[in-house]
């Protein structure tokens, strides 16, 4: 790495102001941040001193998807692999499967995704925000193993650019990028984003499925009406059944939780509140159903098991940028979205997973109810002052 740096530096001069390459000042700044931390100090003003910059978060939230990103890449070969009556294959093969399946999806979000802001570089003069290494790590895990390459492309780049750059970039969106990724394919692609034959790497092409094998997800199921099929709760918690790559797992998920939460960079207020509101919403269904409607039978607990529940919840709903970002804002905000996300599962069969819907939804409140808090906090203060005064 030093013999980078010493390069790094011979050739910057080459990029700054009266330099040959003056205009791509910009796009070098990006490349040298990425390898080394930025020699830019403050020069006035009274500021305070910290070791943890956005280059730093965003790597310790990579960190914390590592162990779903695992297990969604052996879970894909598994599942491939069962589908093809060949279920004692081996770990090995089943992961290297999961693997070189899930490889090109990387490459793509990474490629496409941060070319696009490299164009905004540019343009723009600034220098590339980091925010979009963990969306280009998001984008892969949330979507089917099988959905085609140009298709995730098209969706990251409408992402980027309608969801991010024309807000001003990171730290401006209103907005998930890596859900608006996701929306964007269900809404334009809905034949690659539902239905029992995608979830399966290989199902969706007929490569030589066995005769009864179904690929269809539990919350599919039990939308259907079906709850006979659904795994039991240690398979649910593990993440043995089809989904969306790095979804399964609320093991693997709260292994991240668990990290993020112990270096400071998740909101413990959030993650807890989406999981109390959307075991409250369940319960209540579960006292009102009626005799033969399926899912609101369900058991309030398996909602937080199922699907991308738990996913939405740890590293969806806790974007420090989309989300409430007062105290008691993030508390509403994460009970609205347990709730929202279980009425849309619900109530709603042509669409039985729910969190993305309502982590979007609730982007675009967030700043409304911290609008509110602030404003309940004012008038507060002064009942009590005028209490203090007389």
């Amino acid at each position: 790495m030093k013999a980078l740096e010493r390069y790094i530096y011979k050739i910057k001069p080459r990029f700054e102001k009266g330099g040959r390459y003056e205009k791509w000042l910009s796009v070098f700044e990006s490349f040298e941040t990425f390898f080394f931390v930025p020699a830019v100090v403050t020069k006035a003003g009274s500021h305070i001193r910290d070791a943890l910059d956005m280059k730093r978060t965003m790597s310790v939230v990579v960190i914390a998807l590592i162990p779903a990103l695992l297990f969604g890449i052996w879970n894909t070969g598994h599942y491939h692999f069962l589908a093809t009556g060949e279920a004692d294959i081996g770990f090995w093969t089943e992961f290297w499967y999961g693997f070189l399946k899930i490889l090109p999806l990387l490459i793509v979000s990474y490629a496409v995704g941060l070319g696009t802001e490299f164009v905004f570089v540019y343009v723009k003069g600034h220098e590339i925000n980091e925010g979009f290494f963990v969306s280009g790590l998001l984008i892969p895990l949330i979507v089917p193993p099988d959905v085609p390459l140009w298709m995730l492309a098209v969706a990251t780049v409408f992402a980027v650019v309608l969801g991010k750059e024309v807000f001003g970039g990171t730290g401006m969106n209103v907005l998930n990028p890596a859900l608006l990724t996701r929306a964007f394919l269900f809404f334009a692609y809905p034949a690659w984003m539902s239905g029992d034959k995608v979830w399966v790497a290989g199902l969706a092409k007929g490569e030589g499925i066995v005769d009864g094998f179904s690929g269809a997800t539990p919350l599919a199921d039990a939308a259907a009406g079906s709850m006979d099929n659904l795994p039991n709760v240690w398979d649910m918690f593990i993440g043995f059944y089809p989904g969306s790559i790095g979804e399964t797992s609320t093991l693997a998920i709260l292994l991240g939780a668990a990290f993020l939460l112990y270096t400071g960079i998740g909101s413990f207020r959030i993650m807890a509140s989406v999981f109390v509101g959307g075991f409250a919403m369940a319960y209540f269904l579960n006292l009102i159903a009626p005799v033969g409607h399926a899912y609101m039978n369900m058991p309030a607990y398996q909602h937080l098991l199922l699907g991308g529940f738990a996913f939405g919840a740890v590293f969806m709903a806790t974007d420090p940028v989309t989300a409430s970002q007062t105290a008691r804002g993030k508390i509403i905000y994460g009970l609205l979205i347990g709730i929202l996300t279980v009425i849309i599962r619900v109530f709603n069969p042509g669409y039985p997973e729910g969190m993305m819907l309502a982590i979007l939804l609730m982007n675009i409140f967030a700043p409304l109810i911290d609008h509110y808090v602030v404003q309940g906090n004012i008038r507060r203060r002064k009942r009590r002052m005028k209490l203090a005064a007389s």
